[in-house]
């Protein structure tokens, strides 16, 4: 047995490694950077835990969520590791000026882009021995950078200090354009790249077309009171969730809904119990998904188009993680494509916006706050002028995006083949289950739920009761 079977075995209780596991990892120990795209529960935790027992110093683990951090710290103590923490807003005042002290003492350093910017945090970490850098979730760097979270393009500055280090950037689906961008924020040299095949064959594709809001309510009501789970809808108000996971718990459904404007502890305790098998279904934004590790997954359901090819697969993805056989349902009506546009572009700045930011260092406009923030590093970044080009652009390239998906699920051709040739890859071996458009058996699929009137009865009124004690704040 080699030394990096053994690790394995001893510390994580696995035989053997996944493919293309064993190959990254000893680039990363080799020191090289690296580009790994794996789909969801091919085991990506593993390439940046795994080296860093076989390396002196400490890991730098930058991540896009609170509740992802979170989570990853907690799977490291699973296995026994202490010496783990994540740097970001939970932590007091006074905790974080006790971590910053203490920095070498952690092996596993989990942060968001945002903290990069803190100088004092930066000062600290120049004073330890950095084995590596992780860059998780990875596509955010080109699908959010640009136009939601700007702290992830500021991170090629914060890398010049410590460009002695390897970077490993890990994601589970990345156009060969999101890879570009990837490596050049990033500023890989000749990185090792590893692209594992997006096709998912346990995962078979369903479109539906709607007349309407109140045919797709019906829809889901109807598919979730009648099918097993567990799974997620996926929705683009946060009103819906609501609406849908009211509706469905009227009907016995443990469901729950989560999207970005809950207190965080409240989205944190929803992630749990659904993780846990508390609850059979949330009803959510986009907000949820990244670093759920749940297996059993047997449903997703969107009842809009997303805004691109590589979002929906990211949250289709999320299904099927232990290999059985899933469905991802899409409903959608004749005017999604513009509704899904204008949902992406809500905190967009206006030309006359950017202008205005500009020409004043007082401005006094009422915008929301992403937009503030994106028009205040573009400020620094560019003109006037380069800045109503680039975000002229942006929407192009999101309308464009969001063509592209209607074009798959609207046309009669193989959704999957469609999907894949989408990511310059080609379709193998059809799956006996693969689309709507070709071979897909429902009843095969879908698991028929069974559940009695009195188990029902039980759940309605217990709902009911917390509802009625939480109107009157008892």
């Amino acid at each position: 047995m080699d030394k990096l079977t053994k690790v394995l075995k001893d510390k994580f209780g696995y035989d053997s490694f996944r493919n293309g596991q064993k190959e990254i990892i000893e680039q990363v120990i080799a020191g090289r950077d690296v580009v790994a795209i794996l789909p969801t529960g091919m085991g990506k935790s593993l390439l940046y835990q795994l080296p860093a027992y076989m390396m002196e110093g400490t890991v730098v683990v930058v991540s896009p969520l609170l509740s992802l951090m979170q989570d990853q710290v907690e799977q490291l103590k699973m296995i026994g590791e202490k010496s783990v923490i994540a740097i970001n807003s939970f932590l007091t005042f006074e905790q974080r000026e006790f971590a910053f002290r203490h920095l070498s003492f952690y092996k596993f350093i989990f942060t968001s882009p945002e903290m990069l910017q803190n100088e004092r945090f930066n000062k600290a970490l120049e004073e330890i021995r950095i084995a590596y850098i992780v860059a998780d979730e990875a596509h955010c760097i080109s699908q959010w950078g640009f136009d939601f979270r700007p702290d992830y393009l500021r991170i090629a500055r914060w890398l010049k200090i410590f460009r002695a280090t390897n970077v490993l950037a890990l994601t589970a689906t990345a156009t060969r354009t999101v890879v570009e961008d990837i490596k050049t924020t990033l500023l890989m040299k000749e990185p090792y790249e590893y692209i594992h095949s997006v096709d998912r064959p346990s995962i078979a594709y369903e479109v539906k077309q709607m007349a309407n809001q109140q045919e797709k309510l019906a829809w889901i009501i109807d598919r979730i009171t009648n099918t097993g789970g567990p799974g997620i809808v996926y929705t683009q108000s946060r009103k819906k969730t609501e609406m849908y996971a009211k509706e469905l718990r009227n009907r016995g459904v443990r469901c729950a809904f989560y999207h970005a404007k809950m207190e965080q502890e409240d989205r944190i305790l929803v992630q749990q119990q659904f993780q846990q098998g508390q609850l059979d279904w949330i009803c959510a934004t986009n907000a949820f998904g990244m670093g759920i590790h749940k297996d059993n997954i047997r449903q997703i359901i969107h009842d809009h188009i997303p805004t691109s090819v590589a979002s929906y697969m990211q949250e289709v993805g999320r299904a099927s993680r232990d290999g059985k056989q899933a469905i991802a349902s899409l409903l959608y009506t004749t005017s999604d494509v513009e509704q899904a546009f204008y949902v992406s572009m809500q905190d967009f700045p206006e030309e006359t916006d950017i202008q205005l930011i500009y020409q004043t260092d007082n401005f006094q406009l009422q915008l929301p706050e992403t937009t503030e923030r994106i028009l205040n590093y573009w400020k620094e970044e560019l003109t006037e002028q380069e800045t109503i080009h680039l975000f002229q652009n942006i929407k192009q390239k999101k309308w464009v995006e969001i063509q592209a998906l209607y074009n798959i699920i609207h046309n009669e051709l193989c959704i999957r083949e469609q999907l894949l040739h989408f990511f310059d890859e080609q379709l193998i071996d059809r799956p006996i289950n693969c689309c709507s458009k070709c071979l897909l058996n429902l009843e095969e699929l879908l698991e028929s739920k069974k559940q009695t009137h009195e188990t029902s009865e039980h759940f309605n009124w217990k709902y009911r009761l917390d509802e009625l004690l939480q109107s009157y704040n008892l």
